[in-house]
């Protein structure tokens, strides 16, 4: 079954599409036509135009020379008075570039001019100027000032024509003035006056090119559908690729002008027309399939409303609202509708607001548990490890005191340059390294002591730090980058430090065998607090040791210096300070160390710190 829009759109098509198509391709039809006479009329009057240029720039040029040639009675003047004469008239007309008389009657009389200033020079003899022409038939069967034009020659300076003009009375002994005649002129004027892509050309009676719009330097052959458009006669000629206008040049000078335009730019004109009305009837067919469609698919539409939001409220899409105005009996439905889905929707939005509330009450329940976990895991490792550390430093601390006691009481017995002497002082040596390390467990595994939070001056720690730090570091370059105005934040003095202290260790054992040493200290401002960072140029660290550094007991020093609780009590000192330690490496280019306070007077002052069980981290740092 055909719906309402589609018979509808039937029905205009038949009633109205097809008589305006119809009568549109007539017209289109009718305009074509006279569009291309009126083409066809402009490309001939082109043609005649050229033609009526050419007849013009020849005729009046010969008829004038003719009249001045007459003037001068020939027979009688002398070589050079000949010379001036012709002088005279090359100067009288600029298509002259070449002049000279034929006297039968002196056969050595040959005053030539082929070199005239501006024009160009064809380099022609006398004997070659005069066999170009009938010059016997002119004398016989012409009268005195009668002209006579000969065929087109080339020459290395372009096209030219030679011209005789009889200057003396009827007879085989009648003198003649020879002229050579460019055609350079032609050829200007026809590419200023000829159209974009529109090819003017003067031909003589055998096709021959004399001028063209089309620079040429030597005579040539017209193109062959031209050529037959000539030979036929007709003024106006389309072949397959060009059409063609022809008009002769006014005179008896035997030449014709020629006009071709190729097809694609003749009838562009004509394409773009039919374009625009082929456009324009689709736009009007088109308008009345849409109007036509429009009005069904408004009828269909206010029904089609209701039903999708039918369905909408079958699937659960109860912000769905039917969107009709009017006060018909759809209009009233739709409020009906309306008022049902608010209704639906504001029971379901309580539901899930209800259910909302809940999960997220599960959820935050369920991240309380697993964090408790977690720290109760990670407080009974830590604990263990004290307890073992506490242990081990005690059994071990009471014979290391008697070890170091009996080496120090030997080497009192001993003098410097005794044997016996380096072997105790390394015993001794080595009992003190092993004694700082069971202190350094022994504090690990003690509670640490009241920590004082107060805003302090972060370069002042920084320049204190940094006064120490200039003896020990003996070959090292140190860098140091702050700020003019104070930096104040939230931190224990003593402890901070004491970090640094430990940061500083650190980079001094890594860049051990770096070419170059050298540490930089940058203190920067945050928006909320400020950052410290050390960075160093020593070996760096491996990207899987990354998320371990904070770990007790952990170290990627070569040789093992100490028992690995420098980063694990600096990560314990900047949770204590609300703070973060993170670090960035890369191996072979150095560590950076950035610690992050907050601002002063933002931090919960503590005064009784938690177990020397809470130490530990990631390489990533953490937030206080």
């Amino acid at each position: 079954m055909l719906k309402l829009s589609q018979k509808l759109l039937l029905f205009v098509l038949a009633a109205a599409v097809i008589p305006l198509s119809v009568a549109g391709f007539w017209l289109l039809r009718q305009a074509e036509v006279e569009l291309g006479n009126r083409l066809e009329r402009e490309q001939r009057a082109l043609a005649a135009a050229a033609a009526e240029a050419t007849g013009t720039q020849l005729t009046t040029s010969l008829d004038s020379l003719a009249q001045s040639a007459t003037l001068i009675d020939w027979t009688k003047v002398s070589k050079d008075e000949a010379i001036g004469g012709l002088q005279l008239l090359t100067s009288q007309s600029p298509v002259v570039v070449a002049a000279t008389v034929v006297d039968p009657a002196r056969k050595d009389f040959t005053p030539l001019i082929d070199a005239v200033e501006g024009r160009p020079k064809i380099s022609v003899g006398h004997d070659s100027l005069a066999s170009a022409l009938p010059l016997a038939t002119l004398a016989s069967y012409g009268d005195r000032g009668q002209i006579a034009l000969g065929a087109a020659q080339d020459s290395p300076a372009g096209p030219w024509m030679p011209a005789a003009v009889q200057v003396g009375p009827r007879g085989e002994g009648a003198p003649m003035v020879v002229l050579a005649l460019t055609l350079a002129v032609l050829d200007r004027w026809l590419v200023e006056h000829a159209p974009e892509l529109t090819t003017l050309e003067i031909v003589d009676t055998e096709g021959r090119v004399i001028a063209s719009s089309q620079w040429h330097g030597k005579l040539s052959s017209l193109e062959a559908s031209r050529l037959a458009a000539l030979k036929a006669g007709h003024p106006f000629a389309t072949s397959g690729t060009e059409q063609v206008a022809l008009e002769k040049v006014p005179g008896r000078l035997g030449l014709t002008a020629v006009t071709s335009i190729p097809l694609e730019v003749a009838r562009a004109p004509v394409r773009s027309l039919r374009r625009s009305v082929l456009g324009g009837m689709g736009g009007t067919v088109l308008l009345l399939v849409v109007v036509s469609l429009f009005f069904t698919r408004y009828l269909a539409s206010r029904l089609e409303k209701v039903s999708a939001v039918a369905d909408a409220f079958g699937r659960g899409e109860l912000s769905k609202r039917v969107e009709l105005d009017g006060g018909d009996e759809l209009a009233m439905l739709a409020k009906t509708f309306n008022a049902m889905g608010g209704e639906l929707e504001t029971s379901r939005a309580k539901l899930l607001r209800w259910n909302d509330e809940l999960k997220q009450r599960v959820d935050e329940a369920t991240a309380e548990l697993r964090a408790a976990q977690a720290q109760l895991l990670e407080a009974q490792k830590l604990a263990a490890i004290g307890q073992l550390g506490a242990g081990v430093a005690h059994e071990i601390n009471n014979p290391l005191v008697g070890i170091l006691g009996n080496a120090q009481l030997l080497l009192m017995d001993h003098q410097e340059g005794d044997d016996d002497f380096s072997l105790l002082k390394q015993i001794e040596e080595s009992a003190q390294r092993c004694r700082e390390i069971t202190q350094q467990l022994l504090r690990f595994s003690q509670k640490r002591g009241e920590v004082s939070l107060q805003p302090i001056d972060l370069r002042a720690v920084v320049n204190r730090t940094m006064t120490l730090e200039k003896d020990r570091s003996p070959g090292v370059q140190l860098d140091v980058v702050m700020p003019p105005e104070p930096v104040h934040v939230d931190a224990d003095a003593e402890q901070l430090e004491a970090v640094l202290t430990q940061l500083f260790v650190n980079a001094r054992t890594a860049m051990s065998a770096s070419e170059t040493r050298r540490i930089s200290v940058t203190v920067s401002p945050l928006a909320e607090g400020a950052s410290l960072t050390v960075s160093d140029t020593g070996k760096g660290i491996l990207p899987e040791n990354l998320s371990r550094i904070f770990e007790p007991f952990f170290t990627t020093k070569d040789v093992w210096t100490n028992i690995g609780l420098g980063l694990a009590v600096a990560y314990r000192v900047m949770q204590e300070h609300e703070g973060r330690i993170d670090v960035r490496s890369e191996p072979g280019k150095g560590a950076a160390f950035t610690l992050t306070f907050k601002g002063a007077g933002t931090t919960k002052q503590k005064h009784e710190a938690a177990s020397a069980l809470d130490v530990g981290g990631k390489g990533r740092g953490i937030t206080g």
